[in-house]
């Protein structure tokens, strides 16, 4: 573990940042509003892509659809991200980060409206993937406006902030959706998000601060982190090893009913209890990622190895599927912080870009993890077969992770 840490560089972004108004004062800075207001915009955000895997059933049996097929939907919206990450950023590199997130919130709930209103199969996955489009850019705007908020050597706290809303979403706003889409309709579940991203829109409205130390920055500046090798190995570490996650959770629904012969309403049970173990990790892992540069990522995947072991082996027994569900959920968070924090780490002077890119590499680990599940299921090796799926991941995104690791180290006794 020392010698991962030993390897690594420094996490206090802060300092080599390139803005010039990095120095503003405290009520220029805003306050806990701010934050919540960014929390509220992510918990909105998780909720429809977690909600959607809740609801596969329901939407799948609504469009005359398989579940395996339904997936289609899910997988459009993580590749919304992945795209729309990068691109938007760009795209956008000038705007004022305020001006961004309004403007994102705006295109998320024409997204969600879209959904609620789909006639089949390819209406929904082109409404998904305009869903998606908005998630990375905002992760990476309000984790800047966030750092912004809480001060210089944060970064974990930060990110570990922003995401809160959406492992919060997991434990509220999923199951509260899936409910509801027992209830009233799937297409009432993607209604319901547009109205609540409505007032996510007016909360960051009114308490994202207005202020120059927000502006953008030149695209070639967010462009040339793009040319480290050292990003796009951290990418593929966090897209590889962080699809266990999507494995297990976009079959919470037929594991619980099918597997472990449950009723159908112990699912948004379990939905939450996946999201406390989700909001737990998260928390500790935005502590840890500003203490130590690479143990974040070792204990979280090391840590989710054992536990998917154990759920794909006895996850049938209700006394074994809640708690690994609450343990995978919890040890794949962990990770996610410090994932972010050696992103920007590594470029400095494009930290909104590296925040869509890490978003962009979680859901490209959501289309990894949702397919790969789906195909060992489709391959007759039964539902828990997609933990083991999501297992094999999270021990190459491991052992990639020993790789790069390695590979700084020989770096650094060259130089």
């Amino acid at each position: 573990m020392s010698a991962c840490s030993s390897t690594a560089l420094p996490v206090d972004i802060d300092r080599s940042s390139p803005r010039p108004h990095a120095r503003d004062t405290a009520a220029d800075r805003g306050d806990t509003r701010t934050l919540l207001a960014l929390a509220l915009g992510s918990f909105v955000i998780g909720t429809s892509e977690f909600a959607s895997m809740g609801i596969i059933q329901l939407f799948s049996e609504g469009l005359g659809l398989t579940v395996p097929q339904a997936t289609g939907a899910i997988t459009a919206y993580a590749f919304g991200v992945v795209a729309g990450a990068p691109l938007v950023t760009l795209t956008a590199a000038r705007l004022n980060r305020r001006t961004l997130l309004l403007a994102l919130m705006a295109l998320f709930i024409v997204g969600n409206l879209l959904s609620a209103v789909a006639s089949d199969l390819g209406w929904l996955m082109a409404a998904r993937f305009i869903s998606g489009l908005p998630q990375g850019a905002y992760f990476g705007a309000g984790a800047m406006v966030a750092a912004h908020v809480v001060g210089a050597g944060q970064a974990g706290r930060a990110f570990a902030i922003v995401m809160t809303g959406l492992t919060v979403a997991t434990i509220f706003g999923s199951p509260l959706a899936t409910f509801m889409g027992q209830t009233l309709g799937w297409r009432e579940t993607y209604l319901a998000v547009a109205m609540l991203a409505a007032l996510a829109f007016a909360a960051l409205r009114q308490w994202v601060p207005r202020t120059p130390a927000l502006d953008g920055v030149p695209v070639i500046q967010e462009l040339s982190a793009l040319r480290k090798a050292s990003v796009w190995g951290m990418m593929m570490v966090a897209a590889i090893g962080v699809g266990s996650i999507f494995a297990v959770y976009t079959f919470i629904g037929p594991i619980v009913t099918d597997a472990a012969g449950l009723p159908v309403t112990l699912i948004p049970v379990a939905l939450a209890v996946f999201g406390l173990g989700m909001t737990a990790g998260n928390l500790f892992g935005g502590w840890i990622a500003d203490r130590y540069p690479a143990r974040g990522i070792v204990i979280g995947y090391g840590s989710a190895l054992v536990v998917m072991a154990a759920l794909a082996s006895g996850g049938t027994s209700i006394w074994l599927l809640l708690p690994g569900l609450f343990g995978v959920g919890a040890a794949m968070m962990v990770a996610i912080p410090t994932i972010q924090v050696r992103l920007t780490t590594f470029a400095p002077e494009a930290p909104t870009l590296m925040g869509a890119m890490n978003l962009a590499s979680l859901n490209a680990a959501n289309a990894l993890g949702a397919w790969s599940g789906g195909l060992a299921i489709d391959a007759g090796f039964g539902l828990l077969s997609a933990v083991w799926a999501g297992f094999g991941l999270t021990l190459a995104g491991l052992a990639m992770f020993g790789f790069t690791l390695m590979g700084q180290r020989r770096a650094t006794l060259s130089d």
